[in-house]
């Protein structure tokens, strides 16, 4: 009785999710895709996340200053509109290095040691509202590098 417990306890633990919840089927799927590929020896890349997370920094920095402004609002109009269009410019700023650079990848990884290829990987998914198609596409993180292979795509249903 003892060995079948120690031996239950060095499987790995199933992971479980909502299976009516889109959102948790596909946060589930990412993940483990996540852990596959960094069990294969891929680095995980984290400078376009610190980027972002820089951002926003700033952004609630911004916030802050306008909120705790030590003069009242009459006299600090002029403050609070630079704030305002600060605030405006870096959310933009935000989104379009989103929308440029991460375009839906939920991993970017450093080539893997001793490879002879100079660009590592980005991985993306797509599980569309009411459909059962799990499309993840795996491409290289610098596209335009002579490196790059083209993107590989690979679609199928979560429910077979």
């Amino acid at each position: 009785m003892a060995s079948s417990s120690s031996k239950g306890s060095s499987d790995k633990n199933p992971k479980k999710a909502n299976l009516n919840d889109q959102n948790s089927m596909k946060h589930l799927l990412d993940e483990t895709v996540t852990e596959v590929v960094t069990s294969k020896g891929y680095a995980e890349d984290f400078t376009l996340s610190n980027t972002r997370l820089f951002i926003g920094v700033i952004i609630i920095a911004i916030a802050l200053a306008a909120q705790f402004y030590p003069k009242k609002f009459p006299e600090n109009r002029d403050f609070l509109i630079a704030c305002i269009a600060l605030y405006v410019l870096f959310n933009i700023l935000l989104q379009f290095f989103m929308y440029t650079k991460e375009k839906n990848a939920f991993l970017f990884t450093h080539p893997l040691t001793g490879s002879y290829n100079s660009t590592g990987l980005m991985i993306s998914s797509k599980l569309p509202r009411f459909s059962d198609e799990y499309t993840l596409t795996i491409a290289s993180s610098d596209p335009k590098s002579i490196a790059a292979n083209k993107p590989v795509k690979l679609s199928k249903s979560v429910t077979k």
